[in-house]
């Protein structure tokens, strides 16, 4: 691991950054570049006040990659019976992914905002179709890693993967059970970072942390 505002390298299984400015620092753990936002800011989904609002907020789909939406189309005679009609009729038309704006691979939305893979039940949750196929064991795969990652974001930095804390305002009830549980992003979301990057990388990431704390309690 290493402090990429720092220009010279450290025990790769330690944080040893030395200047004091946090400003947009970046940890490098193997091949990934890590925002100091994640081992920082605390993080818990609150569904109980969100209900889930973030399937179906925003003016894009979920970002997927290649892999991805040859499975979601693998297993779509399995979820197409849940989905809405309007969902089945975009899938039909455009098919289950498009490019947004930018040009990355997103799940296709309904009304210009509604994944087509989220439903409402008569309470107002919002849920995965796919999750919930999968939870009741009627398919292999959990859910784009995007979703599965929030609110981290990953991107391509070279030949590397950087990782940022997107903050998005309909999380902030996220942000304060966080605070309140004492809950940073990094332990919040373990699961899903030791699907996208190993076992391995996760517990290096959690020794970056701690070091990283413990030189700030020195300060």
């Amino acid at each position: 691991m290493r402090d990429v505002q720092n220009s010279s390298c450290t025990n790769q299984k330690k944080a040893v950054p030395l200047q004091p400015q946090k400003r947009n620092r970046m940890f490098l753990i193997q091949n990934t570049l890590v925002s100091l936002d994640i081992l920082e800011k605390d993080f818990c989904c609150d569904l109980n006040t969100c209900r889930g609002c973030c399937c179906i907020e925003g003016d894009a789909g979920a970002p997927i990659e290649p892999e991805e939406e040859q499975k979601i189309n693998e297993i779509l005679p399995a979820l197409l019976p849940d989905m809405t009609k309007e969902a089945r009729a975009v899938v039909s038309e455009q098919g289950i992914a498009y490019n947004d704006p930018t040009g990355d691979r997103v799940t296709s939305i309904v009304n210009g905002k509604d994944c087509v893979f989220a439903r409402t039940d008569h309470n107002g949750w919002c849920y995965c179709l796919i999750e919930k196929a999968y939870n009741a064991g009627r398919i292999d795969f959990k859910k784009p890693i995007s979703c599965h990652l929030y609110p981290i974001r990953l991107s391509k930095v070279g030949d590397m993967v950087g990782l940022e804390y997107h903050r998005w305002d309909i999380c902030h009830c996220a942000r304060q059970l966080g605070k309140k549980m004492h809950l940073p992003i990094y332990q919040f979301l373990k699961e899903p970072l030791v699907r996208r990057f190993g076992q391995e990388w996760y517990d290096e990431l959690c020794i970056t942390a701690t070091e990283w704390k413990k030189q700030c309690a020195q300060k």
